[in-house]
């Protein structure tokens, strides 16, 4: 009997797990499991709205628990870390966190889906009571009860990404004020700054303070030890709680360790069918690799839960016995705060000048419904295209209810390899209540048309 283990208990590693078992019963393939944490399966990315009080419930996070994993005959050790991946003697070291008794396992194929850790600078006081990350279920426990238990209501966030505004949101909506501070010249530095001014805008409409171009140099603490302050170089912000919402970075310490392949970012580099390059028995996937942008032709990382399950289920049915391939990404997001939509795809205009890619852009206002009918509320659109062959290269949209889902027609346009002009004759759904008669996308297209014969011509 062969035996499969995987490092990580969460999105990419039980995913794996799950799909292999399906191709393969308990008499062909032993499935040992490694997750340091308390919980299994469950999505990170709902922690903001479970704190917003958007969702009732921790539990209902969690898409599948420990037991139901066992059920389905996978081993999964809990709160068991793994300490070494020993890849000459096809094995790991790993360590029960609760009795420190340590034991090597030894395995013919091995999951690595260490996920990703969240950058946290070493700032004087950055660990003071009051200071909170979101990365886990039991981080957002922890800031739940901090939020319970102070009298004054005042919260930084450090960041303006994604966790960082719907955090915003998240602190907000539990009657704090809220400041956010962040380095970049606007908020969501994942767009550019002309459409991260829109965010700007309506987070401050919301009595949200954004603070730009803020370098946080302490956490400054009172007579208790917590948490009383955030300075900057500019100046303090008084806090009764901090969140840090900062970014994540690929957690690859073990495999760095074992002589792994990394790429620019520190993720674990992979062929199509997730195995690590030069191994053919170690798959890697989740939050702890690099992988293929299909706009660009580079390596990049990008830590979201719908490449994680995809890896997983590539990665098990490749062990399983079976085939399949993940070809790349083309980056697309969406996030909200408040009442507010925010999307993207693809590339920037700082990432296609980065690959050496001659561009033109094209911005519009729209609505996400008919301009006559009831409730029609403004839409941005900035579309980028190559110069000369109108090649689709991004998309960034602002807007509000029914805005950051019509991403999902660029990013099908971005993997097709559409063009701006083929764009403009795409049939789409239409009704007063859904849309103009010309969807904002395909304006955007047709406005980036006119833009490329500027160019040509």
């Amino acid at each position: 009997m062969e035996r499969l283990v995987v490092i990580g208990g969460d999105a990419a590693g039980m995913s794996a797990a799950s799909q292999a078992r399906r191709l393969r019963g308990p008499d062909e393939l032993e499935i040992v499991a490694f997750e340091r944490g308390h919980f299994s399966s469950y999505s990170a990315c709902g922690i903001p709205y479970w704190v917003g009080g958007d969702v009732a419930a921790r539990d209902s996070l969690i898409a599948r628990t420990p037991a139901e994993h066992r059920e389905r005959a996978i081993d999964l050790r809990m709160r068991t870390e793994v300490t070494e991946i020993d890849v000459p003697g096809r094995r790991v070291r790993s360590r029960d966190l609760g009795t420190g008794t340590e034991t090597w396992t030894g395995y013919d194929k091995l999951v690595i889906a260490t996920g990703a850790r969240p950058v946290r600078p070493a700032l004087p006081g950055i660990d003071a009571p009051g200071v909170h990350g979101v990365q886990t279920l039991d981080d957002g426990q922890d800031l739940l009860t901090t939020l319970d238990s102070v009298e004054d209501r005042r919260a930084v966030v450090v960041g303006a990404g994604y966790i960082g505004v719907e955090m915003a949101e998240a602190l907000l909506k539990h009657g704090f004020e809220v400041t956010v501070l962040h380095r970049g010249e606007q908020p969501m530095s994942t767009l550019d700054p002309d459409m991260g001014r829109l965010v700007h805008r309506s987070m401050d409409r919301m009595g949200i303070t954004t603070v730009a171009g803020a370098e946080v140099t302490k956490i400054l603490t009172g007579d208790s030890g917590r948490v009383r302050a955030v300075a900057t170089e500019d100046g303090e912000y008084p806090a009764d709680v901090v969140v840090l919402g900062i970014g994540v970075e690929p957690e690859t310490t073990l495999a760095r360790a074992a002589g792994l392949p990394l790429g620019e970012y520190g993720g674990l580099l992979t062929d199509l069918a997730m195995r690590v390059r030069g191994h053919d028995n170690i798959w890697a996937g989740g939050d702890c690799v690099e992988v293929l942008d299909l706009v660009s032709g580079r390596e990049r990382h990008i830590a979201l839960g719908t490449h994680a399950n995809k890896h997983g289920q590539i990665i098990g049915s490749n062990v399983g016995g079976g085939y399949a391939v993940f070809p790349g990404v083309v980056g697309t997001a969406v996030s909200k705060v408040c009442d507010l939509e925010i999307a993207r795809t693809g590339l920037r205009e700082k990432d296609a000048r980065a690959v050496g890619l001659q561009y033109v852009t094209a911005t519009i206002e729209s609505t996400n419904s008919a301009g006559y009918y009831p409730g029609a509320a403004p839409m941005t659109v900035k579309m980028l295209a190559e110069r000369r062959t109108g090649r689709l290269l991004g998309v960034q949209i602002v807007g509000t209810e029914g805005a950051a889902k019509r991403v999902d027609i660029a990013a099908v346009a971005l993997t097709a390899g559409m063009t701006v002009e083929q764009m403009t004759v795409l049939d789409l759904g239409y009704a007063p209540p859904f849309s103009p008669v010309w969807d904002p996308v395909l304006v955007a297209a047709r406005k980036a048309v006119t833009a490329v014969r500027r160019e040509v011509l």
